[in-house]
């Protein structure tokens, strides 16, 4: 008797996460469709709508699989309706809560993303949303993750980037330091020369 209720059981878990992965990949989508509408990219509407057409298994693989995002297209989106309504004029990182016990928060992640996919239920806030593009180029985007008193980039404990990402920002904000695309501030000190005179 408790045999053929426990495969009933497992048969019905099944089903349910089968049933909650096509609704997020469905979500997702959706997502991605309405996004891509309002950058105004036909070509990417277009994909993302055939995608949402096909129903093969091997094409629910790819299509799970995060889409590659062109810096070009993630500056576009910073500049977007999509963007200003979704962030409501804050950083990225803004309204992204890590949960922890304690006080003091721990060490963020090393990654959000393995072999392509979301591996967390909570992903980092540049690896949540596939069009921030982390670039040297894309300014509006690193300017979101520098202090504006000192010029450095802001830890990761604050703004809850992962590792992977952090150490990929770092790099983006030196590379647009060397090419002059953003500006860093140099500590400066205002003397008195009067008091050097006798």
């Amino acid at each position: 008797m408790a045999a053929p209720l426990r495969s009933w059981i497992r048969a019905g878990c099944q089903t349910l996460q089968g049933f909650k992965d096509s609704l997020s990949m469905s979500l997702l989508q959706k997502r991605n469709l309405n996004v891509t509408r309002m950058l105004g990219t036909e070509k990417e509407a277009e994909a993302v709508e055939e995608a949402e057409a096909g129903g093969e298994a091997g094409e629910a693989e790819k299509d799970s699989r995060r889409k590659v995002v062109s810096p070009e297209t993630s500056m576009k989106y910073l500049d977007s309706e999509a963007f200003a309504l979704g962030y409501r004029g804050k950083p990225v990182w803004f309204y992204y809560r890590r949960n922890f016990k304690g006080g003091k928060p721990p060490p963020t992640r090393r990654t959000c993303i393995r072999k392509g996919q979301l591996s967390t239920a909570s992903p980092c806030p540049i690896c949540r949303d596939e069009y921030l593009v982390l670039n040297f180029q894309n300014v509006k985007l690193l300017e979101q993750f520098v202090s504006p008193y000192t010029g450095e980039v802001l830890d990761s404990m604050l703004t809850g980037v992962c590792q992977k990402q952090h150490q990929q920002l770092i790099i983006e904000v030196m590379r647009a330091w060397d090419e002059g695309l953003l500006e860093k501030k140099l500590p400066t000190r205002v003397y008195d020369y009067e008091d050097y005179k006798s």
